[in-house]
């Protein structure tokens, strides 16, 4: 995450990945006030066993990018609301890459989906994780099939059903 700040929005992806029981770190750095240490993360990030990073960052949203620019792992960013212009400056910056540093963007405050998108990489070459995520698609389907039938016991004057 760029800072601190952004924790409330990063949480949801700590707890799909606590879900799934996918090991992770997370890490307050700035592309701009620690730029050494990103660039140093970056570096490193495979090395220490990482597979996929998500980043998260809001305003001018560099950090995405910036690890892009240094590793070779997938990155995922994900586009922090700010105060100014709600989080639509940070998922331009993040989206609007430069050939050949590509940042998977999901949608502004989108940690769960970008968690999600990550477990489906890790999916690829991991059995156990397939099986997890697919249980874990299944429970979103039954949430909405409950709620569905749910719907059909409520009365309204002009329902035709």
């Amino acid at each position: 995450m760029g800072s601190t700040s952004d924790l409330p929005v990063m949480e949801k992806a700590a707890d799909l990945l606590n879900e799934m029981q996918i090991p992770f770190e997370i890490n307050a750095l700035s592309a701009h006030r620690t730029p050494k240490e990103v660039e140093d993360f970056a570096h490193g990030a495979q090395a220490r066993g990482l597979k996929v990073i998500i980043a998260a960052a809001g305003m001018a949203a560099a950090l995405p990018g910036v690890i892009a620019a240094n590793t070779t792992l997938p990155v995922i960013g994900v586009p922090i609301k700010g105060s100014v212009l709600d989080g639509v400056d940070a998922l331009y910056s993040i989206v609007q890459m430069p050939p050949g540093i590509p940042v998977a963007t999901v949608a502004i405050n989108g940690a769960m989906n970008a968690a999600i998108l990550a477990v489906q990489m890790l999916a690829l070459g991991n059995a156990e994780i397939a099986e997890r995520l697919t249980a874990y698609k299944e429970g979103l389907k039954q949430k909405i099939v409950k709620a569905n039938a749910e719907l059909e016991g409520i009365k309204y004057p002009f329902k035709t059903n």
